[in-house]
């Protein structure tokens, strides 16, 4: 008997640490055969960092640099597929592992090239603004449904859970698709799991 594949969706901002853990364990897994179907959201933490009644990220130009990055990955997502994952790693990567600058335009471009990806039709799709504008309404919508405030968050059916994983897959895929599993598992069928939080972090 046939089986639907896993479906769900998860926030990201390259950002945050956790996010990295979490797509990191996302992309190896579906690197390695992981039947889900994943969507991949933009989330934006300069947007959740704006004082009510305060101009909104995509529409302050002092905050442009810092969601050029997602804007990058967004491109990427929606033009160029077949490199996305490799794409969202190495963003992911340049930030965490190797300290860069992602609201620098050339740390992305290089990151872009080194993912096998041209920097500059990336870059043009980004001066035409539409990636701009889908950071906002796919932010916007998961608010708005899904009460989200921030990344990772899992999204499963109607049910939504930020998530913290400490650990990061290096090259084990089928730990990676067992952690994501887990998770999305839990989502979905254990809604009375409001919060479980160690205590004690394990080295």
């Amino acid at each position: 008997m046939d089986h639907a594949p896993l479906t769900f969706a998860v926030t990201w901002d390259y950002r945050c640490p956790f996010a990295r853990n979490a797509h990191e364990h996302l992309v190896a897994a579906l690197e390695a055969g992981a039947a889900w179907d994943v969507t991949f959201v933009p989330f934006s933490l300069s947007q959740v960092h704006v004082p009510d009644g305060g101009t909104p990220a995509w529409d302050d130009p002092s905050l442009r640099s810092e969601l050029l990055a997602l804007e990058a990955g967004i491109v990427v997502r929606d033009r160029f597929p077949e490199r996305f994952l490799a794409t969202h790693r190495a963003l992911f990567a340049a930030r965490h592992d190797e300290g860069s600058d992602l609201r620098e335009s050339e740390v992305i471009r290089a990151t872009l090239t080194e993912s096998g990806v041209d920097a500059e039709a990336v870059f043009a799709e980004i001066e035409a603004d539409w990636p701009l504008e889908t950071l906002r309404k796919e932010h916007e919508a998961s608010v708005a449904e899904h009460d989200v405030f921030g990344v990772p968050t899992f999204i499963v059916g109607d049910a939504a859970v930020f998530v913290r994983l400490m650990t990061r897959p290096g090259d084990d895929a089928p730990m990676a698709r067992r952690t994501i599993e887990r998770v999305v598992s839990l989502a979905a069928d254990a809604p009375e799991l409001n919060e479980f939080k160690h205590t004690k972090i394990g080295r």
